[in-house]
């Protein structure tokens, strides 16, 4: 007996879903939710598979400072990054890094990601922020 007979041809997805899963997978760090001011933000054993990346994006204005602090298992390239039309600018850019540490002072308001971006092995990975807004 052939099972397969009887199933229908695949149909096609529709446009719209297809863009919104091609949205999705673009902006991951979209689904997060955004970090609340003077609430420490703490992961800790994220696994990012080889070549891909995390985000943890935000909106940052004049005045707010993001301290930040990572551990990685693995070289890794972390940035602080927007987006300016179609060009991505980075205010910080570390390569093949396993720890660093700082804060970012925004002299732009813009919606900014932490982003790690792991090599050919992935990394596991700890991290900790924290949002404070200007004036807190």
């Amino acid at each position: 007996m052939n099972f397969l007979a009887k199933c229908p041809p695949p149909r096609p997805l529709r446009p719209i879903v297809v863009s919104t899963l091609l949205l999705l997978l673009a902006t991951g760090c979209a689904t997060a939710a955004a970090p609340a001011p003077n609430v420490p933000r703490t992961v800790k054993g994220h696994a990012i598979a080889p070549y891909a990346l995390h985000e943890e994006c935000m909106k940052l204005v004049p005045g707010d400072r993001l301290e930040y602090h990572f551990t990685a298992g693995a070289p890794l390239h972390f940035n602080v990054h927007y987006h300016e039309g179609k060009a991505v600018v980075l205010p910080v850019s570390r390569d093949g890094v396993r720890v660093d540490s700082g804060v970012f002072q925004p002299t732009v308001a813009q919606d900014y990601c932490l982003m790690w971006e792991a090599g050919a092995a992935g990394a596991m990975l700890d991290y900790h922020f924290v949002l404070r807004r200007g004036g807190s």
